[in-house]
C-alpha cells in the first residue's frame, strides 16, 4: 500500500475562517482530482496565525467539525493546523488528522513553542503524538518548530512511522530550516518528510514557503518556491522506507548504551 500526499502551500486569509475552509475545501477536491489521497495544510492554517488577540475567539471546537465536513465532501484525509481551547481557557497551536470520512484519527498540540509569538498565545503540548496507520503508511506529525529538535523526528522513526508530516508558519529569516535541516531530517532517520508552509506576510511575519515532501534517502520528490502557491504532491511509500533503513542503517548502528 501507498499513500499519495498534497500539501497545500498558501497564504490563507488571517482572521478569517470561512475564507480559510473555502481554500482547505478547493484544494481537497484538487488534491482528489490529481490523485492524493491526503491533504496537508500550514500551521494554524484555519484561523491564521500571527493575528494577536483576535485568535481566542476564533478557537472553537466546530473548527474539527467543519474540517471533518470537508473530508467526507471530497472523500480525502486531511491534516489541518487550528488552535484548540483547553478548559482553562488556555489555546493550544494544535493539529487534527481526519480520514476521507471524517473520523479523527488523532490531534496533536504543538510542544516546542517558539519565541514571543508561540508564547504569547499558546500553552504548549506534553506529549508526542501516536503514529497512526492511514491506508497501510504509518504516519506521525509534529508542528513547525517541533521538527527542529531531532530527538522528535527521531521518536516517530523509532515509533515506525514511514512519513512524519509537519504543518509550519516558517518565517524569515529561516529559510535554511526549509531547504537544509529537512532533507536532513529525512536522512538521518529513514524517514518521510512532509514539510507544509506558508507564504505571503501575515502582520510583521514573511513566510518563506519552500513546502518539500522529501523520501527516506533525502531526495525532494517534490516542492514549491517561496512564493508559490498550490500543492505540492508525492507517494509515501513504505517499502522505501524499509529500504532505506537496510542500506543506511543509523536505526540499527546506534549505540544506546552511550547515550
Amino acid at each position: 500500500m501507498t499513500l499519495t500526499i498534497a500539501g497545500l502551500q498558501h497564504d490563507g486569509v488571517a482572521g478569517d475562517v470561512e475564507a480559510n475552509l473555502a481554500i482547505i475545501a478547493d484544494a481537497a477536491r484538487d488534491a482528489v482530482t490529481r490523485g492524493a489521497s491526503m491533504l496537508v495544510t500550514p500551521e494554524m492554517f484555519v484561523t491564521g496565525y500571527n493575528i494577536g488577540d483576535a485568535l481566542a475567539p476564533l478557537a472553537v471546537p466546530e473548527l474539527v467539525d467543519r474540517i471533518a465536513a470537508i473530508a467526507r465532501d471530497a472523500g480525502v484525509a486531511i491534516i489541518a493546523g487550528l488552535p484548540e481551547t483547553l478548559q482553562d481557557g488556555a489555546i493550544t497551536n494544535s493539529l487534527v488528522a481526519v480520514d476521507r470520512e471524517g473520523a479523527e484519527l488523532l490531534r496533536y498540540r504543538k510542544t516546542h513553542l517558539f519565541g514571543d509569538l508561540d508564547r504569547s498565545l499558546f500553552v504548549p503540548g506534553d506529549t508526542l503524538p501516536p503514529t497512526v496507520d492511514i491506508d497501510g503508511v504509518k504516519i506521525s506529525v509534529l508542528i513547525c518548530y517541533d521538527v527542529e529538535f531531532p530527538e522528535t523526528v527521531r521518536a516517530a522513526a523509532l515509533s515506525g512511522a514511514d512519513a512524519v508530516i509537519v504543518p509550519t508558519a516558517q518565517m524569515e529569516p529561516y529559510a535554511h530550516i526549509a531547504e537544509r535541516l529537512i532533507p536532513v531530517r529525512a536522512w538521518e532517520n529513514q524517514v518521510h518528510v512532509v514539510y507544509v508552509n506558508r507564504t505571503g506576510t501575515e502582520g510583521d511575519l514573511t513566510y518563506v514557503g519552500r513546502s518539500s515532501i522529501v523520501s527516506p534517502e533525502g531526495v525532494v520528490l517534490d516542492s514549491l518556491g517561496p512564493t508559490d502557491t498550490g500543492l505540492l504532491i508525492a507517494t509515501i511509500d513504505p517499502e522505501a522506507t524499509r529500504r532505506a533503513r537496510r542500506e543506511n542503517p543509523y536505526l540499527a548502528d546506534r549505540r544506546t548504551d552511550l547515550y
